[in-house]
């Protein structure tokens, strides 16, 4: 037995199933060990980027971390962009980069990099192996850090610990985690806060946006007049008909402070206290009034259902009835004609299918649709949690992996989807259910409203190159095809609406681009 082969056991002993992966040479002996374990699935991506934001992708859907392998400095700098996103999203992963022989270092060979300070932004947790003999404890090590810290946990694997020979070992699984309950204080200021008679909001994210505690959190704004968001960017919602609804504070600073300006109590459940995505001149950067009292009942890595079952008893809410979203009319306010970004949103919300997974990196191009597919059908709602676009195409192909039985839909900008188009490729390799509808207006119009939001509305060539997309436009259903996907191209409403249904009707993966 070698060090990788016992990285694998130990990675299996912890029910690690899953390693998405672009190796190098340094990783050989781990390649080689995984072939040797047909448990550990693998899947490759042929960026980095698209490997760890699929590790993204399937942490949020299976509530348990992937594996990535990653080849030293320059292969985790390619996949820093969506480890910053799953580190905002608190997504649990396990990455293993693998760098030279501990005794090469010293040579200073092409590929040599400071690895350690690289990851260290990155992680919640990291970890420089130091030897074979002590692989089993690190890797165990690493998952726990990733359940607990609630994150991605990185191991670096040099070259001489992988292919050194061991004795015959069987690692010993450690016990998962268990998150702790809020602070008896906290909870019982929580609870008189509630029913002081002021005007309330509950914001939350993490696990407090799931199903059964956002029924929780409903019968608490029953009892007491609390009013229910949650935070801009969340990895994951359950929401839909039959579910309780929550408003979600708007990415437009005029508009995030006209919803929250009349709140005289602000209670964090896993939130962070909120703010504006950037700074602009004159507006402020904190997004509640200032008279606001803020109190945090949990914090991210606590129980955060458990919390709200607390504070749902402390404040005598057990027989309240929450409200919960009504099914829309699928034939309601049906748009035809030309195709916009607001008739794809309005069509895909009236015809998602039941128990569907929702990739949302439409930035500009899809601001209506979380309003519409409130009165969908129960969904899982995944978006961008930490503003580094990109993640869209990747997200959805983890999400596919995680949920085989589950329709994935990927709601993609033309401009954000270009960075990691290469995970198509990996969609039709795995033949994953995934339909990508890409908003195809040949823009980075999200920056155009940027340049007009710090006061420039007249664009020069200088600038109009920089934020157009169209001196040559990108063909997606020949980049598509290209990847091995099936595509088309939607014009009019009628047009995208038999090509949606028909992906929807089969299985497999499929790109609409929808000329917007």
């Amino acid at each position: 037995m070698n060090g990788a082969d016992l990285l694998c056991d130990a990675l299996l002993a912890q029910g690690v199933e899953l390693c998405f992966a672009n190796p190098g040479t340094s990783e050989m002996h781990f390649v080689a060990a995984l072939d040797r374990k047909p448990k550990l699935r693998c899947v490759l991506g042929l960026q980095e980027g698209v490997v760890t934001g699929a590790a993204d992708g399937y942490g949020r859907m299976a509530d348990k971390p992937a594996a990535t392998l990653l080849h030293t400095g320059p292969g985790l700098a390619n996949g820093l962009v969506n480890l910053h996103n799953a580190r905002r999203g608190h997504t649990p992963m396990i990455n293993v980069v693998g760098d030279h022989a501990a005794y090469h270092l010293v040579h200073d060979a092409p590929l040599t990099s400071d690895i350690d300070t690289l990851a260290r932004p990155m992680s919640k947790w990291q970890r420089r192996i130091a030897g074979a003999g002590t692989i089993a404890e690190d890797a165990a090590a690493a998952w726990r850090a990733a359940l607990e810290l609630r994150g991605p946990a990185t191991l670096i694997l040099p070259a001489d610990a992988a292919w050194g020979e061991i004795a015959a070992a069987v690692p010993v699984p450690v016990p998962a985690p268990v998150p702790p309950a809020p602070a008896a204080e906290a909870l019982e200021t929580a609870a008189a806060l509630l029913t002081s008679g002021r005007r309330c909001g509950l914001i939350m994210t993490g696990r407090a946006l799931r199903a059964d505690a956002l029924e929780t959190a409903g019968r608490i704004a029953a009892a007491t007049g609390a009013e229910l968001y949650s935070q801009m960017s969340n990895a994951r919602m359950e929401r839909g008909a039959g579910r309780v609804p929550v408003t979600r504070i708007p990415y437009p600073v005029d508009q995030a402070l006209a919803l929250l300006g009349h709140l005289e109590v602000a209670i964090l459940v896993g939130a962070a206290d909120p703010v504006a995505f950037f700074a602009y001149p004159g507006k402020p950067s904190r997004l509640l009034p200032e008279a606001c009292a803020l109190h945090r009942l949990a914090a991210i890595t606590d129980d955060l259902p458990g919390a709200l079952s607390s504070l749902a008893e402390a404040v005598g809410a057990g027989r309240a009835t929450p409200l919960r979203a009504q099914r829309a009319d699928p034939a309601e306010g049906l748009p035809d004609g030309a195709l916009t970004a607001d008739a794809v949103c309005t069509l895909v919300a009236r015809r998602l299918p039941e128990n569907c997974i929702v990739v949302d990196e439409s930035v500009s191009s899809g601001r209506v649709f979380y309003k519409l597919s409130a009165s969908a059908p129960p969904h899982d709602y995944l978006q961008l949690t930490g503003g580094a676009i990109g993640e869209g195409i990747p997200l959805a192909t983890g999400a596919a992996v995680a949920c085989p039985d589950r329709k994935v839909i990927n709601l993609e900008a033309d401009g954000s989807g270009l960075y990691s188009a290469q995970g198509l490729w990996t969609q039709a390799r795995e033949g994953l259910d995934v339909v990508t509808v890409v908003f195809a207006n040949r823009a980075y119009a999200i920056l155009q409203g940027e340049m007009r939001n710090v006061g420039v509305n007249a664009f020069g060539r200088n600038a109009e190159r920089m934020l157009s997309l169209d001196e040559p436009p990108v063909d997606w259903v020949a980049l598509a095809r290209g990847f091995g996907v099936e595509a088309a191209r939607a014009t009019t409403v009628e047009e995208f609406a038999k090509l949606f249904e028909g992906a929807l009707s089969t299985r497999g993966p499929f790109l609409i681009e929808c000329l917007t």
